[in-house]
């Protein structure tokens, strides 16, 4: 006999680098219509890891963003910042099966590597990692991490890194298949397209990753829906659940709303602060990104129509 179904668990997830806009609220949105139109849970928790991006305040904006287009979740938010002891445990853990290692090289020390193997441009303006310090620190033995991590400048510590296969030095597996509900079928090999990825940066903050997967696999999360911009994180992600032993999830990602410049709508290209007073309107453009069409005289009849309409269009 199969493995009884999970209870559905979704999540929002957003940093708190400044209120929501647009965009977010597609995304925001497109989580909690998932959640309930599969009878489950939604939860928010703010990714503040990134804490010199952090404004203040900007957590209990969001939330009462959120509050005034009728999104609450189901439980209190849960805050990275405070989980750090987690991603240790998690990091200590992929140290002992080797299958993180430290590292010391710097963007320049990467683009340079590349460069002298030619190998190929760094793909949507990142460096493809060349595994320079994967048998040891730029030629130091590998058991000397721990010793350069405690007694080097704050700026100058290794950063940790993953493994982008499967268990070390191992050929196998390298190209991952999974199924995004709206996107298809899916693969990338992530040691050629990606190489080893930062678990831990050098200046001590964790990064997105680790900490992204620890918290979804402590929150019993079953279904991931974000921004198709986050689609590419996907494999790293299952990479890490395998190595952690945590269950897969399943994924569905969504439309971007675009700025002027045709990119992903953002503080940095004219995104504009969400105006709750009027969250028809804002409900309204964001579910019109996601494919919903609704004429309601109220946030919660606007949010009633929607629930069938998106299970109509993403059957669980």
């Amino acid at each position: 006999m199969g493995e009884e179904p999970r209870a559905y668990i979704g999540r929002f997830a957003p940093s708190p680098t400044g209120p929501l806009h647009a965009g977010s609220l597609v995304a925001a949105l497109a989580s909690w219509l998932d959640a309930r139109a599969q009878g489950g849970q939604w939860l928010v928790r703010i990714e503040d890891i990134d804490t010199p991006r952090c404004v203040p305040g900007a957590d209990a904006l969001i939330l009462q963003q959120l509050a005034a287009c009728g999104l609450r979740p189901d439980a209190p938010p849960l805050y990275q910042s405070q989980r750090s002891s987690h991603y240790q445990a998690a990091l200590d853990q992929l140290i002992a099966a080797q299958l993180a290692y430290p590292c010391a090289c710097t963007r320049q020390d990467i683009a340079r590597t590349l460069e002298s193997r030619g190998m190929p441009r760094p793909r949507h303006g990142e460096l493809v990692y060349p595994g320079t310090c994967r048998h040891g620190l730029q030629g130091r033995p590998a058991r000397a991490w721990r010793f350069l991590t405690e007694n080097t400048k704050p700026n100058r510590r290794p950063a940790l890194i993953a493994r982008s296969q499967a268990a070390p030095d191992s050929v196998a597996d390298q190209i991952l298949h999974w199924q995004d509900r709206r996107l298809g079928a899916q693969q990338q090999d992530v040691a050629q397209e990606v190489g080893d990825f930062v678990l831990k940066r050098a200046d001590g903050l964790w990064a997105y990753q680790l900490a992204v997967v620890v918290d979804d696999g402590a929150q019993g999360i079953t279904d991931i829906v974000r921004g198709e911009d986050l689609a590419d994180n996907t494999a790293r992600q299952i990479l890490l659940q395998r190595a952690l032993g945590l269950p897969l999830p399943r994924y569905l990602h969504t439309p971007l709303v675009l700025g002027v410049n045709g990119e992903k709508l953002s503080k940095q290209n004219g995104a504009q602060p969400l105006d709750t007073h009027a969250p028809l309107v804002c409900l309204g453009a964001a579910g019109r990104v996601l494919g919903l069409q609704i004429a309601a005289a109220s946030t919660g009849d606007w949010l009633a129509h929607a629930v069938p309409q998106w299970a109509a269009l993403y059957p669980a």
